[in-house]
């Protein structure tokens, strides 16, 4: 039996979806982080466990042909990518395996990806960063990422998934609080001001948000930041306080204050018009949402006559991009301010055939059922938590002839599915679409179609 500090040769075989390598052991499993499917190294065990245990790579004897060079100093350190040191072709490839791993072995459909499509950037397709502030242990302000399972700071000036300019934000807003004496919060004493830094920007608008998450209803110094940051950046358009006093880990409160220009910043997704607040959902890789959106299009097969329920809605992102297709678009989001933005994002753009509901999905669906109301497609795009049973058993009574789930989570999906099918859809198509390249997330679109008896 291994135990701890034992020194053993072992073969990669496969990844899981945190990034630890897989291999086994005379039998045993092992699990080795930073490591390739190939890879033949020597590692050093650190836990072992009745059923499995972990080492660390001490050293690799025959690298893996999927390997490559590290573009990022902080790579092993920080809790932000995972695949870094592999080509995004292996990457690929095991996130589409991922995918059907779980729909056969979770959900036990017989169902597998016909593809995955790649993003369309592999680097800076980010439009959203969130950006925690501290002091590390010599007492040195710190912006950065957390490390793996924790909330120590590991300082990164530069990250490639996002574009350049959020480095020269983040530093602005660093120099700021250096020149002003302005604390970071200690999640420990729950005093200081500044707890994340939030960025937003709209690919095609080109404008900027800079959101300040703060432990205060008041930012001092704020008009001296607001002038060093739009020296910095002339394209920032919205500047906001976000107020969280909660001594919790969540990272925005649901109080907003404008420091300066627009409460939003609008972009353009799909052909439709968005404005996009500090609290409302909306893709963070915008090139890749456009792939994802017009896949979940493909499956729906609207006709002009269909009635289109948009579960989880947001703010209205998916349905407002197919109300074109169909005859009436019902959204339901449970996040007031993203309503408001989504009926807002109708108007603007001429979308008379949409009402949004402000409920609970399952809450909403039932209702629905309730009141007859037919739809003839709904799309489904759920938390990573995935759909709660109220709104699977409401699916049963709405009965819809097909059903779109978009998910960020398979696992979850898979569940939910095999629930759907318990209820008479059978999964037709399913594809995996990478939106988050180099980490550990993927998305997938599976189409299920009412059985017909």
């Amino acid at each position: 039996m291994l135990k701890k500090n034992d020194i053993v040769t072992l073969t990669i075989t496969d990844l899981t979806n945190e990034g630890m390598g897989v291999a086994k052991y005379e039998g045993y499993v092992l699990f080795v982080p930073k490591t390739a499917i190939g890879d033949v190294i020597s590692a050093k065990v650190l836990k072992t466990l009745t059923s499995h245990g972990f080492a660390k790579c001490e050293k690799i004897i025959t690298p893996s042909e999927t390997r490559k060079d590290v573009d990022c100093p902080v790579f092993t350190k920080c809790g932000g990518c995972l695949f870094r040191h592999i080509t995004y072709e292996a990457e690929l490839a095991i996130k589409k395996s991922w995918v059907d791993e779980h729909f056969r072995r979770i959900g036990k459909l017989d169902i597998a990806c016909d593809r995955i499509i790649p993003s369309p950037a592999e680097n800076g397709y980010r439009n959203k960063a969130q950006i925690p502030c501290g002091e590390d242990k010599d007492g040195n302000l710190s912006f950065g990422f957390f490390a793996p399972h924790s909330h120590r700071i590991i300082p990164s000036e530069n990250c490639l998934l996002q574009p350049d300019f959020y480095a020269d934000i983040t530093k602005t807003v660093e120099k700021w609080m250096k020149q002003y004496q302005i604390k970071p919060y200690n999640e420990e004493t729950h005093k200081g001001i500044l707890r994340h830094l939030f960025i937003r920007d709209g690919r095609v608008s080109g404008e900027v948000m800079v959101c300040l998450v703060s432990n205060s209803d008041k930012l001092p110094h704020a008009d001296a930041l607001i002038k060093m940051l739009l020296a910095t950046n002339p394209k920032i358009t919205s500047i906001v306080l976000n107020v969280n006093k909660k001594p919790n880990n969540e990272i925005l409160g649901l109080k907003c204050i404008t420091l300066y220009g627009k409460d939003t910043i609008r972009d353009t997704l799909c052909g439709v018009s968005f404005d996009i607040s500090p609290l409302s959902f909306y893709q963070v890789n915008h090139d890749g949402a456009e792939v994802l959106y017009h896949t979940a299009a493909e499956f729906a097969e609207l006709t002009e006559g269909d009635t289109l329920l948009d579960l989880y809605c947001g703010v209205g992102t998916i349905g407002l991009s197919m109300a074109n297709k169909a005859g009436k678009l019902i959204g339901v989001e449970v996040i007031p301010a993203a309503v408001e933005n989504a009926k807002e994002n109708a108007r603007r753009n001429g979308v008379i055939n949409a009402e949004f509901i402000c409920a609970d999905a399952g809450e909403a669906a039932k209702k629905l059922a309730a009141d007859d109301m037919k739809p003839d497609v709904v799309i489904v795009d759920p938390p990573r938590k995935g759909c709660g049973k109220d709104v699977i058993e409401a699916m049963k009574t709405l009965s819809p002839r097909r059903i779109v789930m978009v998910s960020c989570n398979s696992a979850t999906a898979a569940r939910d599915c095999a629930r759907l099918k318990e209820i008479g859809y059978e999964p037709v198509k399913m594809r995996a679409v990478d939106m988050f390249p180099r980490t550990g997330h993927v998305e997938c679109v599976i189409l299920m179609t009412k059985v017909q008896l």
